[in-house]
């Protein structure tokens, strides 16, 4: 069981909750699962093929898994995975 760490705005699709205990060996498999639990993430997480949005960062521990394995990064028990919504706006 990794330990996702949800960001504030998609906090509403889990029901108010920072954090959820998900399972699976590799980051795809346990945001799979997060996205079981609360399947209004879906839109917000995956794409029409069912892959991680290009616009999102996921961190294991302090690392982006762009700098590891991808999607496929295995994940343990004690496994810390962050997801990072790209933001943008802002006025000149």
């Amino acid at each position: 069981m990794a330990n996702i760490i949800i960001p504030t705005p998609l906090r509403k699709f889990t029901a108010n909750q920072a954090s959820v205990e998900t399972v699976g060996g590799t980051v795809q498999e346990s945001v799979e699962s997060l996205a079981k639990q609360f399947p209004d993430l879906n839109k917000h997480i995956f794409d029409a093929e069912g892959k991680i949005r290009q616009f999102i960062r996921i961190y294991v521990g302090d690392e982006d898994i762009n700098a590891l394995n991808q999607e496929n990064t295995k994940v343990e028990n004690s496994t810390v995975i962050s997801i990072i919504p790209a933001i943008a706006g802002g006025a000149q």
